[in-house]
C-alpha cells in the first residue's frame, strides 16, 4: 500500500502500520471519534493531543459529514 494523503488525514504504511492519522502527527483519527463518542469535548481532545490543530479536527468533521450525506439515502431515515 502506498501513502495516501488528503491534507487532513494520512495513511502511510510507515506510520503506525497504515492506520489513518492526522497529517503531520502520529495521532490516529479513530482517537478523535472515540473522544467525541465518550462525551469529551473538542477542546479536551485538542488539549490531550496538541499536535492536532483545531482546523484539522473541524475539517475531519466536515469530511465525515459530506461522506454521510453522500452515502446515506433519505429513505433510510423515513
Amino acid at each position: 500500500m502506498k501513502r495516501k494523503e488528503n491534507g487532513v488525514i494520512i495513511i502511510d504504511p510507515e506510520i503506525l502500520g497504515g492506520t489513518p492519522v492526522f497529517s503531520g502527527t502520529r495521532v490516529p483519527v479513530k482517537f478523535f471519534f472515540e473522544y467525541i463518542e465518550s462525551g469529551e469535548t473538542l477542546d479536551e481532545f485538542l488539549f490531550n493531543f496538541p499536535t492536532v490543530k483545531k482546523d484539522q479536527a473541524l475539517q475531519l468533521l466536515e469530511i465525515a459529514k459530506k461522506l454521510i450525506i453522500q452515502q446515506v439515502p433519505d429513505e433510510n431515515f423515513a
